[in-house]
């Protein structure tokens, strides 16, 4: 007779989108079935995810989701007045942590970025009301039957990359905006495939 202890596990037969396939990456599983494609409102949570992905650039979103709490705990847990008020001694203790990626354009960008999302917030009242301005307040919900149909820019982005470039913010490409889209809900990119999707009420 087998013990409960010894049977084996239910293997997990949901199908996830091609990039949250592996089974042996946990973290990067919980954050596409919780939380990429679920619309994000808060202004904190939106500028984590704008740092986080511009610090991606160049690098796979595995590496940064892995530095996650690092980052949360370097910048304020992303507190963007907190953020806009680091001296540069504060920066530059940021690049010993290996915690964050060190690398100095990116560290130093998280500060600019801060300072430009207030001047956003005081003119819009939100970083939320201005950046989902993008589109039009709404998600726009694909239903894409492949991985290879998903664009890494659009039409959106490219906008959204030039008004973010003009008010001083960096990092801030078309294609890092398009990722930010798609991470914070402003684009649902799960295929349609996908069994897995975040809960629409887990980030607000």
């Amino acid at each position: 007779m087998v013990t409960e202890s010894r049977k084996t596990a239910k293997k997990d037969s949901r199908i996830r989108c091609h990039w949250a396939q592996n089974d042996d990456d946990r973290q990067m599983q919980a954050y596409h079935d919780t939380e990429w494609g679920v619309p994000h409102h808060d202004d904190r949570a939106l500028f984590e995810l704008i740092t986080l992905e511009g610090a991606q650039a160049g690098l796979s979103w595995r590496t940064v989701l892995a530095r996650r709490e690092g980052y949360r705990a370097a910048f304020h847990r992303f507190d963007i007045g907190h953020i806009a008020a680091m001296s540069d001694a504060d920066l530059t203790a940021v690049l010993t942590n290996a915690a964050v990626i060190r690398n100095r354009q990116k560290v130093w960008s998280v500060r600019d970025n801060a300072i430009s999302a207030l001047a956003v917030i005081k003119e819009h009242g939100s970083l939320d009301a201005w950046l989902w301005s993008f589109v039009d307040g709404q998600p726009i919900v694909n239903r894409w039957r492949e991985s290879a149909q998903v664009p890494a820019t659009t039409e959106r982005s490219d906008r959204m990359s030039k008004e973010l470039r003009k008010r001083g913010f960096r990092f801030v490409g078309s294609t890092i905006c398009y990722a930010f889209m798609q991470a914070t809900g402003m684009v649902d990119d799960h295929l349609a495939t996908c069994t897995v999707k975040g809960s629409a009420d887990a980030k607000h």
